[in-house]
């Protein structure tokens, strides 16, 4: 299960990731917003919280640059959310740092390009290398 959410900023491109997973057959839970003014921070906890507490398995959040979404999923303990403009990022991102949460710009990327960064994200396995988990483990230390 993935975990949306998203401000008025990245409603639009949400509904398109949205279109992505229902053509995929991916099963989802929306969190939300649906278009309205809304204070990203609120949508960043709800995905964050549910992947955290293992209610859903990844997220992906957008905002209109992602930046601010970002930040406040990662204050979350277990959440690694890593912001994604790029095809390269969102797999090296599952790779290394086993990211859980995708985080992406409403305002910054096109449909397309959005669409291939979720399918890359979604479907690259961590690699579980030894270096890997050492550094998550670190990061996840306070």
């Amino acid at each position: 299960m993935i975990a949306l959410g998203c401000d008025h900023g990245g409603y639009a491109l949400m509904q398109e990731v949205i279109k992505y997973l229902d053509q995929h057959h991916l099963e989802y839970k929306n969190y939300g917003c649906n278009g309205e003014s809304v204070d990203y921070p609120v949508y960043a906890k709800k995905v964050g919280h549910a992947v955290a507490d293992g209610e859903c398995e990844k997220g992906i959040l957008i905002c209109g640059t992602g930046i601010g979404i970002s930040i406040t999923a990662n204050k979350i303990k277990g959440v690694r959310c890593a912001l994604c403009s790029d095809c390269f990022s969102a797999e090296a991102t599952r790779l290394h740092n086993d990211a859980n949460i995708l985080a992406m710009g409403g305002r910054t990327l096109g449909p397309e390009l959005a669409k291939k960064i979720v399918d890359i994200f979604l479907n690259t396995e961590f690699s579980g290398d030894e270096r890997h988990v050492r550094r998550i483990a670190q990061i996840e230390e306070e």
